[in-house]
């Protein structure tokens, strides 16, 4: 039986980065930068003011105060974006807002509200140091200084960034697209009549959207029926290109022991494909490989909770590693059991759990998760459904927050013991 470890590195082995590609900003948001991107010039480009008020030379001003204030003309009016430039002389102001350009002259800004708000003239009841309330130039950045790193994945914080610095245009690594199937001749499509024996087809909705949330892009087809010939033909539209381009293609279902396992029926013939035992529960059963044309395949298993867990523990670390990213894994924090279980003998356990009080979620802090108002004690988990760890329990699936890991070696959970959590977004 293979080892987690051992699987997923097979797993990684078949994938590398993809090739980079130009995007607007406006389509970048979740791509990974493929190169260092650097500022061209200072920023901010000009001295500025920080507030609305009076560009002043701080030597006109000083001691002025409230008993004894200090009256300057008003040469100009000058707006954010203004190319104006007037002189501040000796006994001369420029009111000004916020962003606009520091006029030449003038060493300070005075707020309005220390002020008279006079237009033609201004009374100024507070004298300032020189630099107050401006913004230099470089004072964010400097030419040729390092904005964003290559490998960052771009958030909404990151693009306005690459806006301010005036990239319209940003290097990422192309998002993989991935084809998601599930088969079984059990399967009909979401409110569709069911006669006895069938179900919906939840698999493959859950993978398209795990493979959306990693940052790729999923192509969902429909249930494909216990039918050699029938898988045979839908990859082979996938290598074609019937679908458009795939990077990788993830199935569920058909690669157990069973009679009618018909995803090994057919891939087991390619070189590139192996089909193995995992020691994890759920998700033993597991294909993995390429076909023909190199393209990557993750054959999971079809209950649902195995096909959620194997594509979090090896699918979504691959799909990472494709978008260009070096954290592969799920963040992983300590907790307390809230209650007892017993885990699969010899097996890795993941199962689903959901954090407590139900109401609120853990917070972070100092690198531990920890529940509000508790102080320094770690968050508790509690099994997500109450039906055990069935890895058919799909409804149940959606109250997980995250996933305990169970070592092999650990007989019973007991209530209050620690366990390692894998948290899920």
């Amino acid at each position: 039986m293979r080892t987690i470890d051992e699987h997923l590195r097979a797993a990684l082995t078949l994938v590398r980065p993809l090739d980079a590609l130009d995007l607007e900003l406006d389509d970048a948001l979740g791509c990974v930068l493929a190169r260092d991107l650097t500022a061209p010039t200072a920023l901010p480009r000009f001295d500025n003011s920080a507030m609305d008020g009076y560009a002043v030379r701080a030597a006109d001003i000083a001691g002025a105060s409230p008993t004894e204030p200090v009256t300057l003309t008003v040469l100009a009016d000058l707006a954010a974006g203004t190319s104006a430039q007037p002189e501040v002389g000796p006994g001369t102001c420029a009111r000004i807002m916020t962003g606009a350009p520091l006029p030449p002259g003038a060493d300070a800004i005075v707020p309005v509200e220390a002020t008279d708000r006079g237009l033609m003239s201004v009374r100024i009841d507070r004298g300032v140091e020189p630099g107050a309330y401006v913004r230099r130039v470089g004072a964010d950045a400097r030419r040729g200084d390092l904005v964003l790193p290559a490998g960052t994945e771009l958030g909404p914080q990151h693009l306005a960034a690459a806006a301010a610095v005036g990239a319209a245009i940003v290097r990422v690594v192309r998002r993989p697209r991935i084809a998601v199937l599930s088969t079984g001749d059990e399967l009909q499509a979401p409110g569709a009549p069911l006669r006895r024996g069938q179900i919906p087809d939840s698999n493959s909705y859950l993978l398209a959207a795990a493979a959306r949330a990693a940052g790729a892009h999923a192509v969902r087809l429909p249930a494909v029926p216990d039918d050699a010939a029938t898988l045979r033909g839908v990859l082979d539209e996938l290598v074609a290109g019937v679908h458009g381009r795939i990077d990788a293609i993830v199935s569920s279902g058909g690669v157990s022991m069973g009679a009618y396992d018909v995803v090994k029926e057919v891939l087991a013939v390619e070189a590139g494909m192996e089909f193995v035992q995992v020691a994890m529960q759920p998700g033993k059963p597991q294909g993995l490989g390429a076909l023909a044309d190199g393209t990557p395949v993750f054959a999971l298993p079809g209950n649902p909770v195995s096909a959620f867990v194997s594509f979090e523990v090896f699918v979504r670390p691959a799909l990472r590693r494709m978008r260009g990213l070096s954290e592969l894994g799920r963040h992983e924090v300590w907790a307390i059991a809230a209650v007892g279980w017993r885990p699969a003998p010899g097996r890795t356990q993941y199962l689903p759990v959901a954090f407590e009080p139900p109401a609120s979620e853990p917070v972070r802090a100092r690198g531990a998760w920890r529940e509000p108002g508790l102080g320094s004690e770690l968050a508790r988990v509690r099994p997500a459904a109450r039906g055990g760890s069935g890895s058919h329990l799909v409804a149940s699936l959606a109250a997980a927050q995250g996933l305990a890991v169970v070592p092999t070696a650990t007989e019973q959970v007991s209530a209050g013991d620690r366990v390692r959590v894998l948290v899920l977004d």
